[in-house]
């Protein structure tokens, strides 16, 4: 059967033989990224990719695609279809020559996608993320008076294009407590609500969101972002999951860069490379904390493969969160997609081999414990170490006097943990009277010394990048990724897709116990020239603002993630984004102000039918709070939230039950006060291998790994714990208790009030009426007590829809 790509072949053969030209656009221009690089990637590369290139043929690069082959044709020639191999390939009908040579053959669709990309000249793009970002104007709309700002505009032209228009504005009750959301996590008062929602002046709700910016609250909602991302957690993991000392100083350093409004390249710099900076500080060296938040087993099989477990896990958290990019992919081999080779991971990785591991079993604070202690108490404990090692000393040379005028096997004892045994035993009966007086004299200095010392104010320690090594590790390419087979040496290096690999390592101060390998790392990725780093942090922003990300796949902007929605509006985004600064607040607000961050999520069937996943962004999203919001909103609402802000973190409540799924039942959990475990749930204590049940149920983020986007799912436990976990009832409890207290016993006002606290809203029609009457119900015909009626109505409260959805 002569296929539809047989005539169009044969067609284009005789009209180039007869100089007939062939008409260009008789086919829509196709897209290599889009539609040519996927269908490769999936039916060739196994054959002829990063592996193996049997033939002598390797399709993942442009410039090899092109090259002769072992045949001495040619897989591709360019706006030549009947001289290139691999249409010859893909329409044999010899099973020897045919491609693919198992499996289904190629559609008939796709033929024709090859056959008119080499027709069209075969041009093999950068993939979009892999070239710099352009400068975008804003296109022109027909409904000007729509656009408030740019974002608008490069929304707007798209639904234009595929003829929809944005839902209409949210109301402003809607609005505030988006917002609310939004940047702070927790829900407004009514009195706020009724405020915004009366307020006419033209800039009301730009001084909302000023005020909500301004306000501690939003580094507490931000920073959990955050903490998603770079796998943030109080324990290690593994069987014994052992606490990570002092980890709670990096969280709280993060809540305060957000509410400091700290440049985003200076926060990336901090994180990688604190402890190199010109100004190192306690602040700098606490954000290194960053390298110490990942897994570790503290009584690993192999030592090795473990350490440099870890350096993976730091590779693929910083080229994930950072730059968008699966270098991990690279470990074992060439990344199977992207063109990362398997030595630029290393050459990555070399950047960190200045890194010690986060410890040893014997000693697990050396490596990941700094004092950050105050210049003044320093001067203490130093005056303390000093004089202690003063009479350590001259005791020791009293004891050594002793010691060898004993027997020898005494004198072999001295030398075992049974010294202090023996010295106590004997150490008079060696010693000159006077020497031993002087000796007992030096004890009692020793013990005041001691005390003295207990009077001091604690040492500060910070979680941290302790005692990094000032000559690297040499780095070497592991063979399958095996640390045990060495191949290749290397130097630190970028990847090659930015171009420029090598780099030069500036010598650095002689009193500096580091590389400075990461500081270059750091400022080269803070960079604002940097292609990726602007454009994966405004994404991310993007993504916590309106549900998803115009990328939505945000920790991987190559050639395996999903490709922009939107494009221009990213680059131009992310060109606004370092023309300010790099600064967080007024980004917010340059989205929160477009009219297309103030639609309504109002439905339309016209654009379901057009655009059922909303991807263009015709109505705004309605989401579920997340697992801290839920808690929060509860705390909130019945008026018993501690807004205490940082510190160590809280133990909440957890059953025997829970406990009972440790390896080691309860083991680490501490009991914390109830005021404690009123504060915010940024606040609370995060063991790995038991996380708090109330927000697991409600998808709290995987602390394993970088977690760019939190599953939002529906099932049985959210349920079950709202409805009859401990805590959801006790907040029920405290919310009833406040009800009676500003509203006493009357029925229709603890109902009208409990609906505007909650939702933030005036009660609908009836809505009092049917609150009234099931509280009746529950008294008398459920013989409960007017309190237990009032309980349970405020638990039906917090379950409905309206409390745990936004919009």
């Amino acid at each position: 059967m002569v296929t539809y790509a047989g005539l169009w072949l044969s067609a284009v053969a005789v009209a180039e033989n007869n100089n007939v030209p062939v008409p260009q656009n008789a086919k829509p221009v196709i897209d290599f990224t889009q539609q040519i690089q996927p269908l490769l990637a999936k039916h060739c590369y196994s054959c002829h990719g990063p592996d193996v290139q049997e033939g002598g043929l390797r399709l993942d690069q442009s410039e090899q695609a092109f090259k002769q082959l072992d045949s001495e044709a040619f897989a591709v020639v360019p706006r030549h279809p009947e001289k290139s191999e691999i249409i010859a390939r893909i329409l044999s009908k010899d099973k020897d020559q045919q491609m693919p040579p198992e499996g289904d053959r190629l559609k008939q669709e796709q033929i024709d996608l090859i056959t008119n990309w080499i027709q069209q000249g075969a041009e093999w793009k950068k993939h979009w993320a892999f070239q710099p970002s352009q400068k975008r104007t804003p296109p022109e709309t027909t409904n000007g008076k729509w656009v408030k700002n740019p974002i608008d505009a490069f929304i707007l032209a798209r639904l234009e294009q595929k003829g929809l228009s944005p839902a209409p504005a949210a109301d402003r009750g809607t609005l505030i407590r988006r917002a609310y959301f939004n940047l702070t996590g927790l829900p407004p008062t009514p009195e706020e609500v009724d405020q915004f929602v009366k307020d006419a002046s033209p800039d009301a709700y730009e001084q909302l969101i000023d005020r909500l910016l301004a306000s501690p609250r939003y580094g507490e909602r931000w920073a959990r972002h955050w903490l998603d991302l770079v796998r943030y957690a109080d324990t290690n993991s593994f069987e014994r999951d052992g606490i990570k000392p002092n980890a709670w100083r990096f969280r709280d350093y993060v809540i305060s860069s957000f509410n400091q409004d700290k440049p985003y390249s200076q926060f990336i710099k901090e994180q990688l490379a604190g402890d190199e900076l010109d100004q190192v500080t306690a602040e700098t060296i606490i954000a290194t904390g960053y390298y110490r938040l990942g897994l570790w087993d503290d009584e690993p099989a192999d030592p090795l493969l473990s350490y440099y477990n870890e350096l993976d896990d730091i590779v693929s958290t910083t080229s994930q969160v950072f730059l968008g990019l699966t270098l991990n992919c690279a470990r074992c081999h060439e990344h199977k997609i992207d063109p990362i080779p398997h030595q630029d991971y290393y050459r990555f990785m070399a950047f960190f081999h200045g890194l010690n591991s986060y410890g040893i079993r014997s000693d697990q604070l050396s490596f990941n414990q700094t004092d950050i202690t105050g210049p003044e108490i320093s001067a203490l404990y130093a005056k303390y170490d000093a004089q202690k090692n003063d009479l350590q000393k001259k005791m020791h040379d009293v004891e050594e006097t002793a010691v060898k005028k004993m027997e020898g096997a005494d004198q072999r004892r001295s030398e075992t943990p049974e010294r202090g045994k023996l010295l106590k035993e004997k150490l008079e009966q060696y010693l000159e009277p006077g020497q031993f007086k002087a000796y007992q004299t030096m004890q009692t200095e020793l013990q005041q010394l001691e005390q003295q010392r207990k009077q001091y104010p604690p040492r500060k320690m910070a979680l941290s990048v302790s005692r990094s090594l000032k000559e690297p590790r040499e780095t070497f390419v592991l063979l399958r990724g095996n640390p045990h087979v060495p191949g290749e040496k290397v130097q630190p290096g970028f990847p090659e897709l930015f171009g420029k690999t090598e780099t030069q390592i500036p010598a650095v101060p002689q009193d500096r116990q580091t590389s400075g390998r990461r500081r270059v790392l750091a400022e080269w990725i803070a960079s604002d020239d940097n292609m990726l780093t602007s454009r994966v942090i405004v994404n991310r922003i993007w993504q916590h603002h309106f549900g998803r990300g115009i990328v939505q796949s945000p920790n991987n902007f190559g050639q395996l993630g999903v490709p922009p929605t939107h494009p221009e509006l990213l680059d131009w985004l992310a060109l606004e984004f370092v023309k300010g600064g790099q600064k967080f607040k007024s980004f917010h607000k340059l989205i929160m102000m477009s009219n297309a961050y103030q639609m309504s999520s109002q439905h339309s069937e016209q654009a379901e039918a057009v655009d059922p996943a909303n991807d263009l962004f015709w109505r705004f999203n309605m989401r579920r709070l997340s697992a801290e919001e839920v808690r929060d909103s509860m705390l909130a609402v019945n008026g018993r939230l501690n807004l205490k802000m940082y510190g160590p973190g809280f133990y909440p409540l957890v059953s025997q039950e829970v406990l009972q799924g440790q390896s080691r039942p309860g083991e680490g959990w501490l009991d914390s006060s109830e005021e404690e475990r009123a504060r915010r749930s940024i606040y609370i204590f995060v063991k790995r291998s038991l996380i708090t049940p109330l927000l697991s149920n409600f998808d709290f983020a995987d602390t394993d790994s970088s977690c760019a986007i939190r599953f939002v799912t529906t099932q049985p436990a959210q349920a079950l714990g709202m409805v009859n976990g401990h805590f959801v009832n006790r907040q029920a409890e405290l919310f009833a208790d406040r009800l009676l207290e500003e509203t006493g016993t009357t029925h229709p006002q603890f109902v009208e009030r409990a609906i505007r606290l909650a939702y933030g809203r005036h009660p609908q029609a009836g809505e009092v009426e049917e609150g009234v009457r099931f509280i009746d119900t529950l008294i008398k015909k459920h013989s409960l007590k007017e309190k237990q009626a009032l309980n349970y109505f405020c638990l039906t409260i917090l379950n409905r829809n309206e409390f745990v959805y936004l919009d």
